[in-house]
Formats: C-alpha cells, structure tokens, sequence
C-alpha cells in the first residue's frame, strides 16, 4: 500500500483505532492553519487588498475545490473544443505542477494529444504565461488549467469541477481532508461541472445539488452533469485498439493519479478482471525500475494486460523496454472522453462559454 492509500484511509476515517485517531487530531489542527491561511487570502483579494491582473483575451479557468483528480485534464480539453465550435482560438495556460527535465508534466502531454496544435504555456506565474501566450501565439481565448485557487489572474469564466464519488473532500480542510478550501469557494463560481455522474446513485446526485445550491444559491440553474466515458485503448506505441481487448482480461491496474478509485470504477465497467494494483502518488515520475518491478508482478499473477490512464502513458512511453520474449505483458491506455448526461448539459456550458468570451 502507498502512502496515499495510507494516507487516504486515515482521512477517510477508515483506519479505526487509538493510533488513527490521534493521527487525525493532529490533521485536525494543521488543517486549521491551513484554512486560515485561505480565508485570509481569499478576504485579501475580496477587500482589494491584493490586486487582480487582467489580460487581453478572454480567460475561463477549470479549477476544483478538492485536491486530486476531479477531471480537470479531460474538462479542459472540452472547453477547448467548444471555444473552436465558437469559432474562437483559443491557448492553454498551467502551472506546470511536476514538470519533467524537459519543462513538461503529465497534463500537457496528454493535452498535447487531446488538443493538437493548440498553444499551451505553462508557469507557476500563471499571469506571466497569458501574457507570454498572447506575444507567442495567435490566440483570442485562454483556457486557464487549475485556476480557481490561483486568484491573481482575472477570469471571465470560473468553472468549478465537483467529483460525484467525492464531492467535498471528506469534509475537511487540508490535510485533514482533501478541501482546498471552504466550501463557501462556490460562491465566487460562475457554474459548477459535477463529474463521474455515472458512478453513483440518482439520489447520491441530488444530494450533492441540493448541498451545492444550500452553499452557493447562484448555481441552482448553472450545474452541469457529466461523466467520463471510456472510447478505446492506447498502446505504447500509439496505436489505438478497441475496448473490447480487456473484456474479461486479467488485469493488473497501474496509475499515478489523484482520484485511482474512479480509474477502477471505470475499468470494472468495461469488463476487466482487475486481479492486481500498482497505485504511485499523483504526477509520479515513474523509473525504468518502476517499470520493471510492475511488469513481473503482471508475469507473477498472470494478467493478460496491464491498464494504465492516458496520463500515464505519456510518461512510461519513453521507459518501454524492448519485448524480450512472447510473454511480455503489453501495456495499454484506457482513452476517455467527456459524456454530458443530456444534451441540456451541454447546451448550458456552451452558452456560459460563449457569453464569457463575448463579453470580453
């Protein structure tokens, strides 16, 4: 078990005893700090005292409230797809968290591959990098990657991912929980995107609304449902292969993101026999020996396949070893894509889109 899995079952409250519970007490009030820490800034910038810079372009920022994956990467891309429905140019701007030596992470690989040809920037000065992707590129629009905590840069449009499987962190302040912040954050929101719908009840649904316009009162009619669908698979090489390659394979489950929970859910409902998980810490840089060590446990418990995420992928590429016998076990992707559950959905994201950037 990894650390984040240890760590996970401490803050979920699953790991019980006089030990887990001191453990939490002790969270409990370095999460106070923590939330301190946030409020303060967030009242700076609502008093003024901290300024605000705006740039020549529209911005619209895809940000969450909890920390881990809530489906920021895929979410991105899809406003990017509909500011290009809209006719609009539009660039990418990140912090660049975990970047490699080559000043890439994770994310914009994979946004390389979802949005080809679309300029992308990253910088922890996200203000440095608008301002630099407008002098580099041709663009009229900027998908803002990660933005509702970075506050210094003006948006048009401040989406708020909510993970359904969990949607508010434990209910607790880092690192207690996985809050970034109050709850009460919404209520600067311009729309809410509530994801992995699928993956939970109709009423487990209705209760993260009803939860959402208690807090927030401005998103009864600007919620949006969606889920991620899976379409195909990616070998190392690129190559695309059909879902049906893992219906009833024995799986080995490799992945180094914030939310590996979902990455199950999802591979269970396409048919795979997951025997084995291999869970690293979110953005890891995995090591040739990293992959070694996964590859003869997938010999050891005799998997067909090893199934990693799209986010994976892109950085084992460059580690796959030469094959040195048939019984090699391949590794492949799992591709998703976003599914709005009505097409009312997509309707309502795409009109806050358009009147953000026509505005501007």
């Amino acid at each position: 078990m990894t650390w984040h899995e240890n760590y996970i079952d401490f803050v979920s409250g699953e790991q019980r005893g006089p030990v887990a519970a001191g453990v939490r007490a002790i969270l409990r009030l370095a999460a106070w700090i923590y939330e301190a820490i946030a409020a303060g800034r967030n009242l700076c910038y609502r008093l003024g005292v901290f300024s605000v810079a705006k740039v020549a372009v529209p911005v619209i920022s895809i940000g969450n409230l909890t920390a881990g994956g809530t489906g920021k990467t895929p979410m991105v891309a899809t406003v990017v797809r509909m500011l290009q429905d809209l006719g609009r140019q539009p660039g990418i701007v990140s912090r660049g968290y975990r970047a490699n030596d080559t000043g890439m992470n994770d994310e914009k690989r994979v946004l390389e591959h979802l949005c080809p040809a679309v300029p992308h920037v990253q910088n922890p000065d996200r203000t440095a990098a608008a301002k630099r992707i407008i002098d580099d590129h041709v663009i009229d629009a900027i998908v803002l990657d990660d933005g509702f905590q970075h506050r210094r840069i003006g948006r048009d449009l401040d989406l708020v991912l909510i993970d359904a499987t969990n949607p508010f962190g434990y209910d607790y302040i880092l690192p207690r929980g996985l809050l970034r912040e109050s709850p009460r954050g919404l209520q600067r929101a311009d729309g809410v995107v509530i994801t992995r719908c699928d993956q939970v009840s109709a009423s487990k649904l209705a209760s993260i609304e009803q939860r959402i316009c208690r807090t927030a009162p401005q998103h009864r009619d600007r919620m949006v449902r969606v889920s991620f669908c899976p379409t195909g698979l990616l070998d190392v090489s690129g190559v695309p292969h059909p879902l049906s390659r893992i219906d009833g394979c024995r799986v080995l489950l490799l992945t180094a993101i914030g939310n590996p929970q979902g990455f199950v859910s999802t591979c269970r409902g396409v048919g795979a026999d997951i025997i084995h998980r291999r869970f690293f810490s979110d953005h890891y840089h995995y090591t040739q020996q990293d992959l070694g060590s996964v590859l003869s446990e997938a010999t050891q418990h005799e998997v067909d396949i090893v199934v990693t995420t799209v986010k994976d992928i892109v950085k084992i590429q460059s580690l796959e070893p030469e094959p040195t016998s048939s019984t090699t076990v391949p590794i492949m992707a799992l591709e998703i894509a976003t599914a709005f559950e009505s097409a009312d959905d997509e309707q309502s994201l795409s009109r806050m889109i358009a009147s953000a950037v026509s505005q501007s």
